[in-house]
């Protein structure tokens, strides 16, 4: 369907307000074929969001079957190879990261934990779960997004709003999905395997596929700030 075509209607009658409260980041699929004729679909919806200047500077590669799993061994390899693998895109956290972003960081890692059964001293156990973020916590599709190295932070913010956008639309289709900044510490790797030029920059993945609804790591609640703690209200 050509970008400028009107949107699909929602098969299942979610409004955004719906989209926006059952998404979540899932930790677990069940594995189970996404129908790529979905796929089409939500991305060629995806394109109504937002971008300055029309620029739409977002690309991405999606991967099922045989490339995903080149690519998890790939990175795989990297990461035997302890520190010296990374390859770092960005920094995904800002340096001295501070309150109250720190506490919010940490807190979302603990409950997330908590929510498995792994106590802090378990360093191996929690090792082992975040090492499934490079296997798709078991996502059979993953998408790759990626932009010229030329875009600076304004487009970066673009992306960010075509990826929203796919997430909800992936919620209204019935899908689930997790953003993964994470495969950013893999840059180079990531992008020699799926054959980008020197000239793109690697944002994020994002693991599709149906939800595990009865894992644990599904499950548990993830917390939001109040809005009198980021709206100033003046004039009102």
């Amino acid at each position: 369907m050509p970008a400028n075509d009107a949107p699909s209607a929602s098969p299942v009658g979610l409004s955004v307000t719906d989209a926006l409260h059952r998404r979540r980041s899932v930790r677990a699929f069940t594995g189970e074929a996404v129908d790529p004729a979905i796929l089409k679909t939500v991305f060629a919806n995806a394109q109504r969001a937002p971008s300055g200047g029309n620029l739409q500077p977002w690309q991405a590669t999606v991967l099922a079957g045989a490339p995903w799993q080149r690519m998890k061994d790939a990175v795989a390899a990297r990461i035997a190879m302890g520190r010296e693998g990374r390859q770092a895109e960005y920094d995904i956290y800002p340096k001295g990261l501070t309150d109250p972003w720190e506490s919010r960081r940490f807190g979302v890692g603990e409950a997330l934990y908590a929510s498995l059964g792994i106590p802090r001293e378990n360093k191996a156990g929690r090792l082992t779960q975040f090492m499934d973020n490079y296997k798709g916590f078991g996502a059979p599709v993953m998408l790759f997004l990626h932009c010229s190295r030329i875009m600076g932070p304004p487009q970066w913010s673009d992306m960010g709003m075509w990826l929203q956008s796919v997430m909800l639309l992936l919620v209204e289709h019935g899908l689930a999905s997790c953003p993964q900044e994470c495969w950013a510490m893999y840059g180079q790797t990531v992008r020699e395997t799926l054959a980008l030029g020197e000239d793109q920059i690697l944002f994020a993945g994002l693991a599709i596929g149906h939800p595990d609804e009865d894992a644990a790591v599904n499950q548990w609640p993830v917390a939001r700030v109040g809005l009198e703690e980021v709206i100033d209200w003046q004039g009102f």
